[in-house]
């Protein structure tokens, strides 16, 4: 055999070889980016679902702050606020209306009082603004678990945002596809020059 039919055997190997190996190495890009794109495809739709949360949060939380205030509009007299108070404020008894609607007793022929059982006289003038308090109370207590569950929201944004952009980064290191086979290419190519080399070499 010729240095020529050598040069040459060498030369379809090297191609064959360099075929290959850039066909295994396309489909290595291929898959690392198909990977990439469902870890980034992952993390939009984790932070779009947070924000739909979010914006339902942000609707309900209006809706009763509404109510709320509604509430307070309408229940305006002593008598609604007797009625309406132990749906806001839990009691352990009931406010007796007629305790407090009714006058005062005459201090001349004071009743006897069972000492066992203190009693307290709630003015009549404080029973709206008790009652407006305890609904402020529910407004607060719904804001609270709002914002303590945006805050876990925008957590999980930050993390998906932070995955979608460590994958951006892993692919811009990597560089396009067409790129990455073509280094492949190059290497190979010096490869098989090498084994041209060697072939002339040997002869």
């Amino acid at each position: 055999m010729d240095i020529g039919t050598k040069i040459g055997a060498v030369a379809a190997a090297a191609f064959v070889v360099l075929g290959s190996s850039l066909f295994v190495a396309w489909q290595a890009v291929r898959k690392e980016q198909i990977e990439l794109q469902t870890k980034i495809r992952t993390a939009e739709q984790q932070a779009r679902d947070a924000n739909a949360r979010q914006e339902s949060r942000k609707t309900e939380l209006d809706r009763t702050l509404a109510q709320l205030a509604a509430q307070k509009k309408k229940v305006q007299t002593p008598a609604q606020v007797i009625d309406a108070l132990p749906g806001v404020l839990p009691l352990p008894r009931a406010i007796p209306s007629e305790g407090i609607l009714a006058p005062a007793p005459n201090k001349a022929d004071p009743k006897p009082s069972d000492p066992s059982e203190p009693s307290a006289a709630l003015p009549v003038d404080d029973l709206k603004p008790l009652y407006d308090f305890a609904l402020s109370c529910r407004a607060c207590q719904a804001q609270l678990a709002s914002v303590q569950s945006d805050l876990k929201d925008e957590q999980t944004k930050t993390t998906a945002l932070s995955r979608e952009r460590d994958s951006a980064l892993q692919a811009a290191r990597g560089g396009s596809v067409l790129k990455r086979v073509v280094r492949a290419a190059k290497w190979f190519a010096v490869g098989a020059a090498a084994g041209v080399v060697a072939a002339k070499l040997a002869h």
